[in-house]
């Protein structure tokens, strides 16, 4: 079902009258929106699923172009794996925004992508049951680069899925356990979904 997204928008905003700020030179309306967020990554170099969630993502969209920025917030997020297919592992990471999240809303028939940079922390391993140090500072080279577009029947009110594919990058600064650690998780071909809930505007 196509969604006139952006006279529904207006339309919502006007009866509202929250959420929408105009600049007078350029008369530029955007929309604000916070959506709570559920999820999962599935990492494909150890075959497991990192649980995410529940966040937030709030969203500032231009209604005449379509931009979007957003800031995108998730608590630390802890995956279990069997390393060699026996060895019990369980990491827990801190997901961080690098710079915000960017992209574009379709005012037409409401579809969404973007483009996130997310440095991953990671603040606990243990191994077999037992602490593997790791310090305060194992974390990606880079940030990963995680495009997202959304699935069929997204709305930018009601919300829905969004979802991509994703490499993350090597750890470092992870003392003795750097090169275990990037034996097992960073690499391509890993996956994420999140599902926004319904919007609040404002």
């Amino acid at each position: 079902m196509r969604v006139r997204t952006a006279s529904v928008l207006v339309a919502v905003m006007a009866a509202t009258a929250i959420g929408v700020s105009a600049s007078p030179a350029a008369a530029v309306a955007e929309i604000n929106a916070t959506y709570p967020i559920n999820g999962a990554s599935h990492i494909a170099s150890n075959d497991s699923d990192l649980p995410l969630g529940p966040g937030t993502l709030r969203a500032t969209v231009n209604l005449d172009s379509g931009a979007l920025t957003a800031a995108v917030s998730l608590p630390p997020a802890t995956g279990n794996f069997k390393e060699l297919g026996i060895i019990p592992v369980s990491a827990t990471v801190e997901l961080s925004e690098a710079e915000p999240t960017t992209g574009t809303l379709n005012l037409n028939t409401g579809a969404m992508q973007s483009t996130s940079h997310i440095t991953m922390r990671l603040t606990r391993l243990t191994i077999a049951g037992l602490p593997a140090f790791v310090g305060n500072r194992c974390q990606t080279v880079t940030p990963a680069e995680i495009p997202l577009n959304s699935e069929p029947g997204f709305s930018v009110l009601r919300g829905g899925t969004v979802s991509g594919t994703y490499t993350i990058p090597p750890f470092e600064h992870c003392l003795l356990n750097t090169g275990l650690i990037n034996l097992v998780i960073p690499g391509p071909g890993n996956t994420l979904a999140l599902t926004l809930g319904p919007a609040v505007l404002g």
